[in-house]
């Protein structure tokens, strides 16, 4: 495990209500002091802002947040002048706001190319967070198809470049890298310093 500065790409997958974030905050926490979260998600409608309510206490005071939609390569680079360790959760709604934005597969695998170059930059470990969507039916609509699309290239990309790469099923984590593939013990938030 690294140390403190060392830069580490830590990748989290899964589908909806997996037990993802919850893994992802808990290795955040055992990798240094000052942490960052950067959520994607924006409060479009009631349910939307009690969920992203709840995410915030549930973090506590235990990182800080910044709510970055869009401009996510900007935002990582800007939280490592001051984090340990980050925390962007998740990639899927951000790729989702950008499509809905109009913003097409070409400038968002240039987004995503940004992103890259800013992660191989950084000393600092980055946690991405991002939801399998490729086991499912196929989509119905053209935009739906698109988006199940372009996640599938960026979670190839990330997975092959990613120093730890795991996968929440059911509630049940899966270290798949490092070998060999293994379930990670739960440990719940409030059990952590």
């Amino acid at each position: 495990m690294p140390g403190i500065g060392e830069r580490r790409l830590i990748l989290v997958g899964g589908g909806a209500r997996s037990g993802k974030s919850r893994f992802a905050l808990q290795r955040a926490l055992a990798l240094g002091p000052r942490r960052a979260f950067i959520a994607t998600a924006e409060p479009l409608d009631d349910e939307m802002a009690r969920r992203i309510q709840h995410h915030r206490v549930e973090r506590g005071g235990a990182f800080s947040t910044v709510e970055e939609p869009i401009a996510l390569a900007e935002a990582v680079e800007a939280a490592a002048a001051n984090a340990d360790v980050i925390v962007v959760d998740c990639l899927t709604l951000w790729v989702s706001n950008l499509l809905v934005k109009g913003i097409g597969p070409v400038e968002i695998a240039d987004r995503f190319g940004q992103l890259e170059a800013v992660l191989d930059g950084l000393p600092t470990p980055v946690v991405l967070v991002t939801n399998e969507v490729g086991m499912g039916l196929v989509p119905e609509t053209p935009l739906g198809r698109q988006f199940r699309d372009v996640i599938g290239n960026l979670h190839q990309r990330l997975a092959a470049r990613a120093d730890e790469l795991y996968a929440a099923l059911m509630g049940v984590v899966l270290r798949l890298q490092p070998g060999p593939v293994t379930i990670v013990p739960a440990t719940s938030l409030e059990e952590l310093p």
